[in-house]
């Protein structure tokens, strides 16, 4: 087990250092309907990220057994899933903006403080499951913990590492306004104004990393 938590913790940072989705939380929060928004899009969040880990997960246990000495089928896996994110991390880093530009976000963010619960539970889903980052990420954790053939008890632990990590830089500022609204209402404008200013950049240097990682690994695997 030890070797599965090893391999998921730094694709479930991943999922963690995602901006726009922490950008969203935080407009919710700031929104008139802040309580009820900001939870829901906590629960669609977490139950996006169970939900894909899950399914990859239970779709790579499926895969043929593979000795631990070689494993080429994980590591042709982890390969793609490398250049994918190269991929991803390029194309992050031509979006940043240039000097003296403002950063563009995506259009539904204009909307954001009319939406219901349900359809900031549905949003939060959305960003966290059918993510294109997010679902690379899921699919290489997915892999790790079906390729280490761990009892169910253990995959259902890992599975909630994974979540707990990778849900944490949303939860702790809808859990952290839930207890003390007033005196993080000028902080969390704080940080949505520089996550915005910095989305691309963030966002390249981290694919960028992950990506060299599991393509590192895709090797070690043959």
């Amino acid at each position: 087990m030890g070797n599965a938590i090893g391999s998921i913790l730094p694709l479930a940072l991943g999922v963690a250092i995602s901006p726009i989705p922490i950008i969203a939380a935080i407009l919710m929060l700031l929104s008139p309907k802040a309580k009820v928004t900001g939870v829901g899009f906590l629960l669609g969040w977490v139950v996006g990220i169970v939900v894909a880990v899950t399914l990859f997960t239970v779709l790579s246990s499926a895969l043929p057994a593979e000795n631990s000495g070689s494993a080429p089928i994980k590591g042709t896996i982890q390969l793609v899933l490398g250049v994918l994110l190269l991929l991803l991390a390029v194309g992050q880093w031509r979006k940043r903006p240039k000097k003296g530009e403002e950063p563009t976000m995506p259009k539904w963010m204009q909307a954001i403080d009319k939406v219901s619960f349900w359809g900031a539970l549905g949003l939060g889903f959305l960003l966290s499951a059918l993510n294109p980052k997010n679902l690379i990420l899921a699919v290489g954790a997915g892999t790790a913990i079906g390729a280490a053939a761990l009892p169910v008890s253990e995959d259902v632990l890992v599975i909630a590492i994974y979540t707990i990590i990778a849900a944490c830089t949303v939860a702790i500022p809808v859990i952290g306004y839930l207890i003390a609204a007033d005196k993080l209402h000028e902080p969390l404008d704080k940080l949505r104004a520089w996550l915005t200013e910095e989305n691309s950049v963030i966002m390249a240097v981290l694919l960028l990393v992950i990506g060299i990682s599991m393509i590192g690994k895709g090797i070690a695997a043959f």
